[in-house]
């Protein structure tokens, strides 16, 4: 009877010191991360999905701007195939490589969009104006999905490395900090724009 109530004791006692070292909590913590993460790469996605077409429709107007429309085609094909897993969500090396494909791809877009001022007739045009207010919209969903990863990852990396998760984490569950979305290194740079003639 006295061993019953003691292996009853320490069950209860083992439940009641992990329910309180956050266990279950830097788990959970970790499953937001690559929740973000997949709501992020879903905006990215529908990016991916909408320049076909925008493509298509500026090329109808202005087929004489091949280099603009290359680019953008070329900087889409690059962007749809660097691939990044959850799991490596805390390969910095990884992570930077996907940015830069992801910001190579804005890029183009926004020299393209430039070039499409010079058309009266495509910025007229309801099949292009729809399609650019679809990306524009992507485009705003991309950055709150930037910012809500980002946010998930600070509160992740930060229970991971607080006391008592921090030694859960160290003694049972082992997970590795994970890598913030971090600003394109040319955000801080003045785009410059030339109207002068294309080639």
């Amino acid at each position: 009877m006295m061993k019953k109530i003691a292996l009853v004791l320490v069950a209860l006692f083992a439940t009641m010191a992990l329910s309180g070292c956050g266990y279950n909590q830097m788990q959970q913590q970790e499953e937001e991360v690559f929740g973000a993460w997949a709501n992020l790469e879903a905006s990215l996605q529908r990016r991916a999905d909408l320049i076909p077409n925008l493509v298509a429709t500026v090329k109808a107007a202005a087929a004489h701007e091949k280099s603009s429309l290359t680019a953008v085609v070329e900087a889409r094909a690059k962007a749809t195939q660097v691939k990044l897993s959850p799991e490596m969500l805390t390969d910095k090396q990884a992570l930077a490589k996907f940015q830069a494909a992801q910001g190579q791809l804005s890029s183009a877009l926004s020299r393209l969009m430039v070039v499409v001022e010079r058309y009266p007739d495509l910025k007229a045009n309801q099949n292009f104006l729809g399609l650019q207010h679809q990306l524009e919209g992507t485009e705003n969903r991309i950055n709150v999905a930037r910012q809500r990863y980002n946010d998930a990852v600070k509160m992740f990396n930060s229970s991971i490395r607080s006391f008592p998760n921090s030694m859960t984490n160290s003694l049972f569950l082992k997970l590795d900090r994970k890598e913030f979305f971090q600003a394109d290194p040319g955000a801080k740079t003045v785009p410059t724009v030339n109207f002068g003639s294309q080639s």
